[in-house]
């Protein structure tokens, strides 16, 4: 007999944890504020991407915040507040992002990511959610300067030394491989390993499958309370009734860190908000790439070509900030000089919230505090990546089973 289980939060986590549970057989209800249409999971760059393997807590990166501070426009920006979780976040953060950390963090973010890419490919074989965009044409690391260049050849020696396939591209390559669109750069890291999907197909195709083989999914009621006695969860509270659960599993997003402290835990998470603009022209752009000087990312998916990026942490809200719509229309044309993104495009940018834990690894696995509850969030960057080898091995969790990887790395509880 299959256990009755809540998940809390309709992203790319919450629906893949809700595939995988159904699949063992279990009851699974999802319960989203929102109506599963907008978001993180909705307006990211859709990369499936092994060769992500450094964490957003690395060397420099606060000094970097710091710098930018008072530019609303940068890639990193954090904005002046007063706020006493985001001090204590960010000094985790500075305390995580050191190399020692990064090197201990780099082959465990690599082995979610394979296992993540193998499930996409599963999940498509299976024919469950019918055809979807799934591609493997790797990704380019777009460099117009010998310092990009030098900064990504260390991660790409990482990625190779790993088994990961990478490969450099010069200018006449680059135009090879890339015949169909001009390109201002000095050359490309290729990391061949890569794939990529377009969020806003993949999405309402999940949903749609869940619904139809009897997972609940409750739309536009927000989670108010989570009622608790002898160390477990006994019902859910929302705006539009209660629920029991033998299991919870709370997978939402950058709100996690507040519906923690309605249990007591502290949860260290930021909502890293990022924004993306799709152009529907023919752009010529057929391989995903991250350019670098402009930090941001562009990906061609199914009938339009994304362009998405930026860090900006400012709480949780949806303000669009035009400046960091217009750094991002900027920067596609500084490397694709024959492109130009068009006002209406630019008034069409959509935003979404990223929960970035403080040494960006996800919060997966059983809280000490609870017996049956267990944490899928806090994916930063790579919340789409990781999805569906997020919802494996919150499947697993639940059920007792060993684990596809060693999560110790991914402990809830985990001390910064």
């Amino acid at each position: 007999m299959g256990k009755k289980i809540i998940i809390i939060g309709g992203g790319i986590v919450g629906l893949s944890s809700a595939y995988f549970l159904h699949k063992e057989g279990h009851q699974v209800t999802v319960i989203d504020k929102s109506d599963i249409s907008s978001g993180a999971s909705f307006v990211n760059a859709g990369y499936i991407t092994p060769s992500h393997i450094i964490p957003l807590a690395s060397p420099g990166m606060i000094a970097k915040g710091l710098k930018w501070m008072f530019n609303s426009a940068s890639p990193f920006y954090m904005k002046p507040r007063w706020d006493i979780d985001f001090f204590r976040w960010a000094w985790y953060f500075h305390k995580s992002s050191t190399p020692e950390k990064v090197e201990k963090a780099i082959p465990v973010i690599k082995d979610i990511n394979i296992l993540s890419r193998e499930l996409f490919e599963t999940i498509k074989a299976s024919g469950d959610l019918g055809d979807f965009q799934l591609e493997r044409r790797g990704l380019l690391m777009l460099y117009k300067t010998d310092a990009a260049y030098e900064h990504e050849m260390e991660v790409a020696r990482k990625a190779s030394f790993l088994g990961l396939e990478v490969s450099e591209l010069n200018t006449v390559q680059l135009a090879q491989i890339e015949p169909k669109v001009k390109i201002d750069a000095k050359g490309a890291i290729h990391y061949e390993c890569d794939g990529h999907t377009t969020p806003t197909e993949f999405m309402p195709k999940m949903l749609a499958y869940l619904k139809k083989v009897g997972v609940e999914v409750k739309t536009n009621e927000e989670v108010l309370d989570i009622a608790f006695s002898n160390r477990k969860i006994n019902t859910v509270k929302t705006s539009k009734g209660e629920y029991g659960a033998d299991q919870v599993v709370l997978a939402a997003g950058s709100w996690s860190g507040q519906l923690s402290k309605k249990l007591r835990i502290n949860l260290p998470m930021q909502a890293g908000k990022g924004y993306r603009i799709n152009v529907y022209r023919p752009t010529g752009i057929s391989l995903p790439a991250i350019l670098m000087e402009s930090k941001m990312a562009v990906t061609p998916m199914q009938g339009f070509t994304r362009f998405a990026g930026t860090m900006e942490f400012s709480g949780i809200n949806n303000i669009i900030r035009k400046e960091r719509v217009l750094a991002l229309a900027k920067g596609a044309h500084s490397f694709y000089p024959e492109l130009e993104i068009n006002t209406q495009e630019i008034e069409d940018a959509k935003t979404g919230m990223r929960p970035v834990s403080p040494d960006g690894l996800p919060y997966i696995g059983k809280s000490k505090m609870f017996e049956n509850l267990t944490f899928a969030t806090g994916h930063a960057m790579m919340g789409w990546s990781l999805g569906p080898a997020t919802g494996k091995l919150v499947s697993e969790i639940v059920d007792g089973r060993s684990t596809s990887m060693d999560i110790a790395a991914f402990d809830p509880d985990r001390k910064f």
